[in-house]
């Protein structure tokens, strides 16, 4: 097999491995990766703006915002306007939101970030110029994304 073959072979296997966890996701918890990203972090935070959450979770305010949408439709989160500051709004997990975040499979790139970082630093270096340059080859390197291992719809399960 020629390397670029490889190469391809080894791409096919991200984008599988990503695909299998997100249908593994919806069928659990009923939730798309972002917003699972989106409860976890409320949960972490607390009490949080969704500029804090924008910020935290590197989504666009437009985006999280109709996650949350989506989200506090299904009961999962609820928004309330602060009472010291009536221009925030800050985002809350529901008690079925925590029950559902419970149960909900971890995020793939936690493993992924945890042996990540238990790499030398020279190795983490060759593997980010590796990917990036991977990404530039396929001409993805301007793509806005969130640094979440999923795919599909950020707000609805498929």
């Amino acid at each position: 097999m020629e390397k670029y073959e490889e190469v391809l072979v080894s791409i096919r296997q991200i984008i599988r491995a990503i695909d299998l966890h997100s249908k593994k996701l919806s069928k659990i918890a009923g939730l798309t990766g972002p917003q699972l990203i989106l409860m976890r972090s409320i949960e972490q935070l607390g009490e949080v703006t969704i500029r804090e959450l924008s910020n935290h979770t590197n989504m666009s305010q437009a985006t999280a915002t109709t996650i949350l949408d989506r989200l506090e439709r299904n009961g999962y989160v609820r928004r309330v306007r602060s009472v010291s500051d009536k221009r925030k709004v800050h985002a809350y997990l529901t008690d079925s939101g925590q029950d559902l975040l419970n149960k909900a499979p971890q995020p793939l790139q936690d493993n992924f970030v945890s042996q990540f970082q238990q790499l030398e630093e020279w190795e983490q270096s060759l593997l980010l110029s590796s990917i990036q340059r991977l990404s530039n080859m396929m001409q993805a390197d301007n793509i806005d994304v969130a640094p979440m291992l999923e795919i599909g719809s950020i707000t609805k399960s498929e």
